[in-house]
């Protein structure tokens, strides 16, 4: 293999994922919409929703380190050379951001961890204490 070619490598995943590619792929484009809304809407990053996202992450790339050993049916006591090595933390870097993203675009959605009453969808009497107009 002397070229790069972005078709090999969609083959060789669609070949290992099947379906599983497809869905992923939409995941990850649905949450990096939904990430840019929460952007666009706030105008800024919140600080609480960060650490619970980063916290996620980290349980993201752990679990994306689990999925490729089952998807490719290796273990631990496979990694050999250099190139496993730089595959393996790749695959934990890819895991993590897209936890990350993912985790604060939902809590931006409802609105955890920014200002009280502040999320995409609209919440139900967000002030238990106040009154409905007359």
């Amino acid at each position: 293999m002397k070229e790069l070619d972005p078709a090999v490598f969609l083959a060789v995943f669609e070949e290992m994922l099947g379906l599983w590619l497809w869905v992923g792929l939409a995941a990850a484009v649905a949450s990096m919409l939904l990430f840019a809304l929460v952007l666009l809407r706030e105008r800024q990053l919140m600080p609480r929703r960060m650490l619970w996202s980063q916290a996620a992450g980290a349980l993201g790339g752990a679990a994306a380190i689990l999925i490729l050993q089952r998807v490719t049916n290796s273990g631990f006591a496979d990694i050999g050379g250099p190139i496993d090595w730089v595959v393996g933390i790749a695959v934990f870097a890819a895991g993590a951001v897209a936890a990350l993203v993912g985790t604060y675009a939902l809590l931006g959605v409802f609105g955890y961890g920014g200002r009280r009453g502040e999320g995409l969808l609209p919440q139900q009497n967000a002030n238990p204490q106040a009154r409905p107009a007359e």
